[in-house]
């Protein structure tokens, strides 16, 4: 008996002596940034990785690529956030999707949202509030980058449905997802 309490004393010690990292959690449901295709550049700002492993420099990206600056917290996200699921599910051969998770209370709320809302695409997250030199205050905001890694259209506020998405990938990217 004393040997089991000895032991819970023990554990409890140790389990309330850690502390909590607030290191960008592995996830395993969600893609890596390595699938991101990306030139070379010495400029510009990098973004970890949400999955914890790589990051990305957005002055280095190249397309055809949506990028989609979002927030667990935003309700204007979540309302868009079954278009680019259904968007994805069509269009992920022709096209990649990066999101980047922003304002956050804590790094674990995004993985949080990625790993419960079905998000497969690559996202990176932003822990300081860097990317609004790059994308400027609120969300959801979303771009699109062509091949050689030219920003050709901004939609600034909610994307309301799927077909609005594929007009706007046809329009500024060229690429037919229907």
């Amino acid at each position: 008996m004393k040997k089991s309490i000895a032991l819970t004393l023990v554990l409890l010690l140790l389990t309330s002596c850690s502390s909590q990292s607030d290191a960008i959690p592995k996830v395993g449901k969600v893609s890596t940034c390595d699938v991101i295709s990306q030139g070379s550049t010495k400029s510009g700002i990098d973004f970890p990785c949400i999955d914890g492993n790589s990051t990305i420099n957005f002055s280095a990206l190249k397309g055809p690529l949506i990028v989609n600056v979002w927030g667990s917290w935003c309700a204007s996200c979540k309302d868009e956030l079954p278009i680019l699921l259904a968007f994805y599910a069509k269009a992920k051969s022709k096209i990649q999707i990066l999101g980047v998770d922003v304002e956050e209370t804590s790094n674990a709320a995004g993985a949080d949202f990625i790993a419960t809302s079905g998000i497969t695409w690559p996202n990176v997250v932003d822990p300081d509030g860097r990317s609004r030199g790059f994308f400027g205050m609120g969300v959801p905001v979303t771009w699109f980058i062509d091949e050689s890694g030219v920003v050709v259209y901004k939609k600034i506020g909610t994307i309301k449905s799927l077909q609005q998405l594929e007009g706007l990938t046809a329009t500024h990217l060229h690429i037919s997802i229907i």
